[in-house]
Formats: structure tokens, sequence, C-alpha cells
């Protein structure tokens, strides 16, 4: 397991656009996202959650592949992003003090249940195994065998979201990742898990000075961000 333990060592990972599935989320984004998920399934009476519980959500120690170590602030601007996208919005609930935060996965990409957990479990966790899912999903959703699971992962390979990866080398099983930040993304990721090496942008001159920029974009935000919330320190 990746320990990301700041965030000025852990800006996310520059999302690469994907060709065909239409998604592209950052490291952080991912995060959050699939943090608001589970806690829809785990923590019902707590849910829609606050800014505070999303924080404790991203940045908890077990259940997380890589630890994160995500500040207010940038918690704050991965939640505008993804309402940009249409795959969050703000609840404000009668009485309550602070507004809360809810997915609309569901709404937006009509994932049932069993869908939407193990879709949250390979963006938590990443590449699994069928048993390594099913095990990890007990607390959002009960499969009664590995069949199941492979059902669903059909169904999210049919709408563009996990796949199945290649075996590596020496091993039996095959493994399942999510495509939320993209195939492009994914193959970076895969080709570190096989060789041990840290991902790097592949493809022309042209797509890996775009890569760049949208890094150093992402960087830029990150420490915007972070200089806002040392300001308001002082204020």
């Amino acid at each position: 397991m990746t320990d990301t333990s700041s965030e000025a060592s852990t800006a996310p990972a520059a999302a690469t656009p994907a060709s065909s599935t239409g998604f592209n989320l950052d490291d952080f984004e991912v995060r959050v996202l699939a943090v608001l998920i589970e806690k829809s399934f785990v923590t019902p009476d707590a849910y829609p959650l606050s800014v505070n519980a999303l924080l404790s959500g991203c940045n908890q120690l077990t259940g997380r592949e890589p630890v994160m170590n995500l500040s207010e602030a940038t918690i704050l601007a991965t939640l505008d992003r993804l309402a940009d996208r249409g795959l969050v919005s703000k609840r404000h609930q009668a009485g309550a003090r602070v507004a809360k935060w809810e997915h609309q996965i569901r709404l937006r990409h009509s994932l049932t249940p069993p869908m939407q957990a193990v879709l949250t479990i390979l963006m938590l966790r990443g590449p699994q195994t069928v048993g390594e899912i099913r095990a990890r999903c007990e607390r959002m959703h009960s499969f009664g065998s590995p069949a199941d699971v492979e059902a669903v992962l059909e169904r999210l390979d049919d709408k563009l979201m996990a796949c199945q990866l290649p075996k590596a080398p020496g091993t039996k099983e095959a493994r399942y990742a999510h495509l939320m930040s993209g195939e492009a993304a994914l193959a970076q990721h895969q080709h570190a898990f096989e060789t041990g090496e840290a991902a790097a942008p592949r493809g022309s001159r042209v797509g890996e000075l775009e890569e760049e920029v949208r890094r150093l974009r992402q960087q830029l935000e990150w420490l915007t961000n972070e200089f806002e919330a040392f300001r308001k320190q002082f204020q």
C-alpha cells in the first residue's frame, strides 16, 4: 500500500482523458466520491455528510489504499469540481448548522446498490480479485457467491466503469479495477504495479506536454487552496 501521508507530496495524479469512457477524475475526486457512496451504505443515519465527516472518511487509515491526508480546503475544492460534473450535490437540511453533501452517481448512471458497492471498493482500495471484492463489500452489500460479484463486474464493464486487468506474471487470479480516472491513467497504474516503478506519462510528445499542463494546474489549485486555508488562520 502506498502511504500518501501529506498532500504536499501527493498532489493528485493527473487525470488523463478517457478515450471512450468520458471519466477522468483525479485522485482526490475518486476518494471523495467513493467515501460519499460508502458512507451512504454504512452510516445512513449520518448521511449526507458534512465536510468534517468527509474529511475523516477520506483520511482514515483503514480500508484506504493509498492512505491520504487531505485538508478541508482540498475537500471543498474537490466537492466543487464533482458538483460541476453533476456527481455530487449540496443539501441544506432544516435545522442543520452546516451544509451536507451527497453523491448523485446512482441517478446519473443508473447504478444498483450491488454495482455501487463494487465500484466503491475498487475506488477506495485499488485493483482487486473477485474474492477480495466480495469480502470487502460485506458492509455495503452481501454477495452470495463469487459469480454474483462477477455478474456485477460485467455490468460495470458494460458501462465502461470497471474492467478486468491483464494478469501479471506469476499471478493466478484476475484483478479488476475502476475506470473512473480513464483508461490511460489505469494503464499507467497497472504498469507501475507490474514493474514496481512510478507511473509516468506515456504517448506522444504533445500528449506528454498536455499531461504536464494538467498536472501543474492541479498542483496550482492545491497550493492555492492551502494558502487560502493558511491565510484564514490569521483573519
